[in-house]
């Protein structure tokens, strides 16, 4: 096992295996799962092949992103194990910035990780973590997961829900349900990408601080300007070039 402590802050692999540290840790706890880490490393696979590095494409996204969280009337963060692992206070100051509420969902759900998450997202600055401890969730029609279940109060009335790490039938079940649904996979091809509404191609922990950081600055903006930026936007586009940036070809511009 590599000793973390000796590998300089600016070595190429030192913040991959911060990452791995902090999964493993979230896996020790029980907030995260034996399915998560295997699901991350398929995710690290594709950070290689895109640089481990944020592109100009998923900038535009992010900006997209921002823009509709912040026009969105309830928007909701949909938050699940490896999510609240890697990045809790940076999801809880999106939270804040862009008026949307937290709800813990999970394909392996049980009361004690839904506990778990919500003391990690209160320890870094949550008031409200919705979907604990629900005796009467709703559903979402046609999927057959536990990931079906819903807070009354929100992922069922959002009309935008942000859904990092999401697996593809509940992105296309939202999508059905009439929600905008925004999404971070380094894998573009997945369904989730391709369903998505605006799919961010990027590593979680380097574009949830970016969206902090990009909503903080766009709140000052009027609701027109905000949706010009969402119009100018083409997630087919992103998704298109994010593929190139993987094949090594030249990107449009």
């Amino acid at each position: 096992m590599i000793d973390t402590d000796l590998i300089p802050s600016n070595h190429p692999r030192a913040k991959s295996l911060a990452i791995r540290h902090l999964l493993t840790n979230g896996f020790n706890s029980g907030l995260v799962v034996s399915e998560g880490l295997i699901a991350h490393g398929r995710g690290e696979a594709f950070d290689y092949l895109i640089g481990e590095k944020t592109s100009t494409f998923a900038l535009d996204a992010i900006k997209a992103a921002s823009s509709l969280l912040l026009l969105a009337e309830k928007p909701v963060i949909s938050v699940n194990g490896n999510v609240a692992a890697l990045c809790p206070k940076e999801i809880v100051d999106l939270a804040y910035e862009t008026s949307s509420s937290i709800e813990v969902n999970l394909f392996y759900r049980n009361k004690k990780r839904e506990y778990l998450i919500e003391e990690t997202l209160k320890k870094n600055g949550a008031n409200v973590v919705l979907g604990v401890g629900q005796k009467e969730f709703l559903k979402i029609p046609e999927l057959t997961s536990n990931r079906r279940h819903v807070d009354p109060e929100g992922i069922f009335l959002a009309d935008v829900v942000f859904v990092p790490l999401e697996d593809g039938d509940r992105t296309q079940a939202l999508i059905n349900m009439h929600k905008k649904v925004i999404t971070v996979d380094l894998n573009p091809l997945s369904r989730t990408a391709q369903n998505a509404t605006i799919s961010i191609i990027d590593n979680i922990v380097r574009s949830v601080p970016e969206l902090v950081k990009t909503s903080r600055q766009l709140k000052q903006k009027s609701p027109n300007s905000l949706l010009k930026i969402l119009n100018n936007f083409n997630n087919k586009y992103n998704i298109d070039n994010s593929l190139k940036i993987i094949r090594g070809l030249k990107c449009e511009q």
